[in-house]
Parts: structure tokens; sequence; C-alpha cells
């Protein structure tokens, strides 16, 4: 069942900053940022590999890919997988954890479908 919508994100937590206790802010400290969530929603079809990944993300680096990549392994949202060859071979894919993201990204893909042309004419 789906708590009911508030927009008060706040639990009584002593010393903890108001923001830290806001499930929005827990979700974006996870997905935010430039990267992590196009590389978690492309990591949704199943496997790939790094070099697939930098190529539909276009415009990241090796150095970030590579930190985001880490970041959402720590998380545990991303399993790597080495295989000894030569060359090395690293596959890339959700966990389990990582899987409970899809209907977030599927949410946010849906917006930006819609409202797309909206947000590029007020940026214009």
């Amino acid at each position: 069942m789906e708590a009911p919508f508030t927009a008060q994100c706040l639990d009584e937590e002593a010393g903890a900053p108001a923001w830290r206790n806001c499930a929005v802010s827990t979700t974006l400290e996870v997905i935010g940022g430039r990267w992590k969530s196009v590389i978690v929603f492309h990591l949704l079809t199943g496997m790939r590999r790094f070099n697939e990944l930098q190529r539909l993300l276009g415009g990241i680096t090796q150095r970030v890919l590579t930190m985001q990549l880490r970041e959402l392994e720590a998380d545990g949202i991303v399993e790597r997988t080495v295989y000894a060859e030569v060359p090395p071979r690293v596959e890339y894919r959700l966990t389990p954890f990582g899987q409970s993201l899809k209907p977030v990204l599927l949410s946010l893909r849906d917006w930006g479908e819609r409202h797309r042309a909206e947000v590029a004419a007020l940026r214009a």
C-alpha cells in the first residue's frame, strides 16, 4: 500500500539535518546527479559492458563513468563481474535492489517524454 502523499519530508530524528530525513533525498542520494539515473536506466534491460555504457551515455569520460559505477556498486545498485580474460572483460548489471528502482526511472522517463518540449521552450 502506498503511503499517503505529504509534502513534508521530516521525521523527528535528533541531530540529523532535516534533508536527511526525507525519502526523496534518500532516493536522490543513490541516483542523483548527471549520470547515475541514466546509467541505471540503461541497465534496466540487462547486462552491459563498460564501453557499451560509455557509448550509450555519450559525453561521459571514462574516469567519471568508473566513479559513478563504483558509487552505484557501493550502494548495492550495480553488480560488477570481472572475467579473467585477456583483454579483461567487465560486465555490469543491476542487483535485485537496483531493479527496485525500475518504477522510479520509468516514471522519470515518462515525465521527461511528456514535458521535454515545455522544458526546452522554457530554457530557450
